[in-house]
């Protein structure tokens, strides 16, 4: 008959020691004392059926067959159970929480930083915007300036009230008869007035560094009025070349106008090698050694046609400085063989040429008829005066005034236009330049 399964004791239920699962399957199983048949058969010396019970029961609990370090049951149950942990430990921790404190450390300098690099940047933007309109109302600007503040951090220099450097373009600055294209300085060591950051009411510059460009578009705009464009001629030098109306004719005309400064805030401009083409027949240039020229094409054509020659041959004046002496001047004109000798002649057209027919055409009006200009164009040319013409290509300006140090260098003609380095000190702006007004 088989013997009743003994059933473990149950912990108590005030203990602490989990359960352990694997107990319950084990009460289970057949007693293994059963096997051999009672308390009788334990009594009989083992050693015959040794190599039986190692069948039935496998190897002694003290042996290691397999030599895995594995330990016997009974030993294992000696140790309390607990159940196995899967992470729930790790799971159980915020990510977070298991950053290391250095690195959380670096992240809230990061984070810090982050946030007083924008509020310096922004102020920043709210200087630049308030010294823009400052600028704009000391120097009665029509265009806002541009301002750039440099250094950082800003704020610091706030504190300090004082600035390490500021880069300003005020573009279309009136400057007597014409616009600067632009002005461009960069100002160094300013002094700030007033309460910081949001109410500055002015300040001192330092020092300042720049340059002024007068260019040639607005050149064109403004003195050209569309008829006269302005170009380099030389570093400094500006051609100009357009039409100027004269007497109902478009002439073309060409000047060359020499840069120089005027004391330290002007620059003016000398009008040179001024001409009045009138079409292909005649050069004009005014001044006060005024002269009518014909040109060469002109010259050849008084050699061709004999009406012609004979009209310049006839002022005795023109005659004698043609080579023809007086006395030959009948015979000359009398003469066609005669007149085709003298016209023919190889230095007749450069002679032609170099005559100045303004000092005989106030007696001899005809005379530009005859060589087929027009008389009342050369009454328009006389009304013209060197200073007249010169007032129309005039390049001259002024710096606007401003208080304090400011001084204009280095005038050079650029392809773009004409600039000048500029250079300042101690400039006030706002209720600084006030108050130097006032002194």
């Amino acid at each position: 008959m088989r013997p009743p399964t003994r059933i473990p004791p149950q912990p108590h239920p005030s203990s602490r020691t989990p359960r352990n699962p694997y107990e319950d399957l084990a009460a289970l199983a057949d007693p293994v004392d059963d096997f051999g048949g009672g308390a009788a058969d334990r009594s009989v010396d083992p050693s015959p059926d040794r190599s039986l019970d190692s069948r039935r029961h496998g190897p002694p609990e003290d042996d290691d067959v397999l030599g895995l370090g594995l330990r016997a049951d009974d030993e294992e149950a000696d140790e309390d159970w607990a159940p196995p942990d899967h992470g729930r430990g790790r799971r159980g921790r915020g990510g977070f929480a298991a950053v290391p404190l250095a690195l959380k450390a670096v992240v809230a300098v990061l984070v810090c930083a982050a946030f007083l690099v924008v509020a310096d940047r922004w102020a920043v933007l709210y200087a630049e915007q308030k010294a823009q309109e400052k600028l704009k109302d000391s120097l009665d600007l029509a265009a806002e300036p541009e301002v750039t503040i440099h250094g950082f951090p800003f704020l610091t220099q706030m504190a300090d009230k004082r600035l390490e450097k500021v880069d300003v373009a005020i573009p279309d600055v009136a400057a007597d008869r014409v616009s600067l294209a632009k002005v461009e300085a960069s100002a160094s060591d300013i002094r700030l007035n007033g309460s910081l950051p949001t109410s500055i009411r002015g300040a001192v510059i330092g020092r300042m560094q720049g340059n002024v460009l007068l260019s040639f578009d607005d050149l064109n705009r403004e003195l050209g009025s569309s008829q006269v464009k302005f170009t380099e001629q030389g570093r400094d030098s500006v051609l100009a070349v357009g039409k100027l109306p004269v007497a109902g004719h478009d002439l073309r005309m060409r000047a060359e106008a020499h840069i120089r400064r005027v004391g330290g805030r002007g620059i003016e401009t000398d009008i040179t090698g001024m001409r009045l083409d009138i079409a292909d027949l005649a050069t004009y240039r005014p001044g006060d050694h005024a002269g009518l020229q014909l040109t060469r094409k002109a010259a050849n054509e008084v050699r061709r046609n004999m009406q012609q020659a004979k009209a310049l041959l006839s002022v005795p004046s023109l005659a004698k400085r043609l080579g023809v002496p007086q006395s030959a001047m009948k015979e000359t004109l009398r003469s066609e063989e005669e007149l085709h000798r003298v016209t023919g002649a190889p230095r007749f057209a450069q002679k032609v040429m170099r005559l100045n027919l303004v000092d005989v055409v106030a007696e001899h009006p005809w005379l530009l008829k005859k060589v087929g200009i027009d008389p009342s164009l050369m009454s328009g040319l006389t009304k013209l005066t060197q200073p007249q013409l010169s007032e129309r290509l005039s390049l001259s300006f002024q710096l606007p005034e401003v208080p304090g140090y400011v001084r204009l260098q280095n005038i050079t003609v650029e392809r773009d236009g004409i600039r000048a380095d500029l250079s300042g000190m101690d400039l006030p702006f706002g209720e600084a330049a006030k108050r130097h007004g006032e002194r």
